[in-house]
């Protein structure tokens, strides 16, 4: 309940904080703009970055993983001919 009082004052002195320094509040939102263009810019930018890299080393692992499988398959003929060999002897 006192949640509820607080949040309601707090509106309350907002709204006429707003009307009595409108010109400040322009002021504020004005220098506030730019400011949050330039940081939203830059996280996106890092974003997008990060992203491509991630990208490559996903291409990357799959060029390793199919390097991989072939690495195994030589090595299950491998085991198949020793045993071939094991039978013959």
């Amino acid at each position: 309940m006192t949640a509820l009082l607080g949040g309601l004052v707090a509106l309350i002195l907002g709204i006429i904080g707003i009307v009595f320094w409108w010109g400040y509040f322009i002021k504020a939102v004005m220098a506030g703009v730019p400011v949050m263009l330039i940081l939203g810019g830059a996280l996106a930018t890092y974003l997008g970055i990060e992203e491509i890299k991630d990208k490559k080393a996903a291409e990357s692992f799959d060029t390793d993983k199919d390097d991989l499988k072939r690495e195994v398959e030589t090595l299950k003929e491998e085991i198949k001919g020793i045993k071939g060999e094991k039978k013959e002897s």
